[in-house]
């Protein structure tokens, strides 16, 4: 087992806790192992409403950015919205003009060229927006790291706020304003809105001072939450409660586009949750962005009618198909340059001829498969090679990138990921720094499994999934529960769906607890672990549904399944593994 299991073991008054906020103490035991240390915190997690959300006005530089759209607004001046081509970019982009466009202004949102520009804020958008007599300049999801850009806007007579997550580099741009929650010097109380999170809250701010009606404020919650899920943020604090109500209102979205797109993906009616964002919703528009024109996206959220939004949805569901097959034949060469090369520390592959905007996805593929940072980079038009880098918990890619600053042509990001665009003469130093200073060991390489707690499968109840439902939603930095158990018995196995990718298994533990266990992914890894472990002829049986020697331990979630009305708690299997029994 290439995993590492952990069961958590924080200690704590459960069962106190647990009759104050009227859930079960397994369910206070998974918000401690999540860094909640107290009563009101857990009961913010747990129930937490848009009154629980932070005052905008306690951002750095809040009153500034608000004063100066005041001022724009009182002299009638044209706005500027610098966004980017990524889903974080789009929708922050599409809050800003909407709640603009609100407050009577005339707005206008410009996007680099991916391939030909690049990330964040040009000199090309500058003199656009100046030949358009646009004065007041305002970036959403970059222009903290672009201080040359916007000195340029500012020689040419604009007044900058820029409104970004982003790390600071270096040093701060000088715009007029600067918002962005992960200033040095900064106020706010939560450090991880995304790009769209952050123009969200400066339309709040303004929406406050211009008094348009607080429902109209909840209107922009859905775009947050797209943002936020498909910006890979972390649904702890604010974020949880953007996210939750988000999808709420998307649900019953008044934006004919997106409820367009969520026909054409078959999502109309269901009940949404952050995977369906993160999977479906958020691919589209990125694909966009990557292999098409951001100007698609655009255009799908402005669209007002049905039918028009019906093509235009269509046609961001077919891009994102075309991304999907491109993607799938970057990462097989990827693997197969793998296969040629000793495993470093921190791997660096150049895959010359795979679309630029593909590049972090793939080299996610690797990170995953291997455990290791992975940057993967191509050739771009100018000579030079751009890339884009995914890491693992145990290595901060920013501050090691940033070692190496003097490589760069361009560079920005976070301790998970980052892009950069080089020369590629300078990609054999690159990696030699990088692997001299990796200081990771082989454990670092290894994926942990935190385990929220062992339990046997008959613990799970109708009334603890409901209450599970309250931790929702689930993703980067408030994942779903993990629970164990160590020894089920395989009665039988059948493989489902089209293509026979999903394995559904019927197990019994050692106290007689049945149940249906689903596999959607790892279905040849099981087989080939059964193998291993009990040889070809118990693989068989299995499938036969006859007695064999199988006992296998799961990591698992559980869930409820309704078929002709009959529901029954089945589980979702995460991982497995082989545990010998005591005494043999």
């Amino acid at each position: 087992m290439r995993e590492k299991w952990i069961v958590q073991t924080k200690k704590g008054d459960f069962n106190g806790l647990a009759g104050e906020l009227g859930v079960s103490p397994l369910v206070v035991r998974c918000m401690m192992n999540r860094g909640l240390t107290d009563r009101d915190e857990m009961r913010r997690y747990l129930y937490g409403t848009l009154e629980d959300l932070h005052d905008p006005f306690l951002m750095k530089d809040m009153q500034v950015a608000v004063a100066l759209v005041k001022e724009a607004k009182e002299k009638s001046r044209k706005i500027a919205i610098a966004s980017d081509f990524d889903c974080d970019g789009i929708f922050s982009g599409y809050i800003l003009w909407k709640g603009l466009t609100r407050l009577g202004f005339d707005c206008r949102i410009y996007t680099p060229d991916r391939v030909l520009e690049g990330y964040g804020l040009n000199e090309r958008i500058v003199d656009e927006a100046a030949a358009e007599e646009r004065e007041l300049l305002i970036t959403c999801d970059n222009g903290i790291a672009a201080g040359a850009e916007i000195a340029y806007a500012r020689q040419k007579g604009m007044t900058v706020i820029v409104t970004d997550h982003h790390e600071v580099q270096e040093q701060m741009p000088e715009a007029d304003a600067v918002l962005d929650p992960k200033r040095q010097d900064e106020t706010y109380p939560f450090g991880g809105l995304c790009g769209g999170g952050v123009a969200f809250k400066f339309i709040c701010a303004l929406y406050d001072t211009f008094a348009v009606p607080e429902q109209e404020k909840w209107s922009l919650l859905e775009y947050t939450a797209i943002a936020t899920v498909a910006d890979v943020m972390e649904l702890v604090d604010e974020n949880r409660i953007l996210v939750k109500y988000g999808l709420q209102a998307l649900q019953k979205s008044g934006n004919t586009g997106l409820r367009a797109l969520l026909e054409v993906q078959g999502l109309a009616g269901k009940k949404l949750n952050a995977g369906h964002i993160g999977f479906i919703l958020g691919p589209c528009f990125n694909a966009a962005g990557r292999i098409a024109t951001v100007a698609d996206s655009f255009s799908l959220l402005m669209e007002e009618d049905w039918e028009e939004a019906l093509a235009k949805a269509e046609k961001l569901k077919k891009i994102n198909e075309d991304r999907k097959s491109m993607t799938e034949q970057g990462a097989e060469e990827a693997f197969a340059q793998l296969e040629t090369q000793p495993l470093a520390d921190i791997l660096i592959l150049l895959l010359p001829d795979t679309h630029e905007s593909l590049v972090g996805i793939i080299a996610g593929r690797v990170k995953e498969r291997t455990g290791h940072p992975a940057i993967v980079f191509t050739r771009t038009e100018d000579g030079l090679v751009k890339g884009s880098g995914r890491s693992i918990e145990g290595y901060h890619m920013f501050q090691e990138l940033m070692k190496c600053k003097d490589l760069m042509v361009r560079f920005g990001g976070h301790k998970m990921a980052a892009g950069m665009t080089l020369r590629e003469e300078d990609l054999p130093e690159l990696m030699r720094r990088l692997n001299e200073e990796s200081r990771l060991t082989e454990e670092d390489f290894r994926p942990v499994v935190y385990i929220d707690a062992p339990m046997p499968v008959g613990y799970a109840t109708e009334k603890l999934l409901t209450e599970f439902e309250r931790m929702e939603p689930f993703g980067v930095g408030n994942p779903k529960p993990v629970f164990a158990e160590q020894h089920f018995r395989v009665l039988r196995g059948r493989r489902l769906g089209k293509e026979k990718n999903v394995l559904k298994l019927f197990v019994e533990n050692d106290a007689g607890s049945r149940c249906d266990a689903m596999l959607f992914s790892q279905v040849e890894e099981f087989e080939a672990f059964v193998r291993d472990n009990w040889g070809e002829r118990e693989l068989v049986r299995m499938y036969e549904g006859r007695e064999n020697d199988i006992d296998v331990a799961f990591t698992y979630f559980p869930t409820l399944n309704e078929y002709q009305g009959v529901r029954t708690i089945q589980i979702q299997v995460a991982g497995f593994c082989h545990v010998e029994r005591k005494g043999r």
